[in-house]
């Protein structure tokens, strides 16, 4: 009996002393904002053809070609920002490829973005983009703010 109240007052002074040295309360963390020393400018271009617009209506052709080139340059920003994924299969038999298939896709959000240029060239309609990334920063920081430690007081 002596043994088992000796162990529990060793396990409850031991638990007592431990939790004395980690308090969450002990330290004040400020936080400062954290900003790029340079943002890249990136630029896309995206074509469509005219003639091949389905539509019979000369004028519709030409807006569906350049809401078509317009959504070309925005994929080819996305590509250039968060890459392409790429899957590809092989069939073979008897050591023959009997089917082999590439598929490329791309995904992602594009935000601030500004139409440079959008005009047409012969049979088809050409739209140009950029994107700066410090308006993209600015975007992003309204959203969430990105901070690291400024200092750190301990009482």
């Amino acid at each position: 009996m002596l043994k088992v109240l000796s162990i529990v007052l060793i396990l409850a002074t031991s638990t007592l002393l431990m939790s004395a040295c980690s308090s969450v309360y002990d330290k004040h963390v400020q936080w400062q904002p954290v900003k790029p020393k340079s943002f890249p400018v990136l630029k896309a271009i995206g074509t469509a053809p005219i003639s091949l617009q389905k539509s019979k209506n000369k004028t519709q052709r030409m807006l569906m070609a350049m809401n078509a080139s317009k959504l070309s340059a925005y994929a080819e920003l996305a590509e250039q920002i968060y890459g392409q994924q790429i899957t590809g299969s092989t069939t073979m038999s008897d050591l023959l490829i009997r089917n082999q298939t590439l598929k490329a896709s791309v995904q992602g959000i594009i935000r601030g973005a500004k139409v440079l240029a959008s005009y047409p060239v012969g049979d088809s309609y050409t739209t140009e983009l950029s994107l700066n990334f410090a308006d993209v920063f600015a975007l992003y920081e309204t959203q969430q703010r990105r901070r690291e430690i400024k200092s750190v007081d301990y009482f």
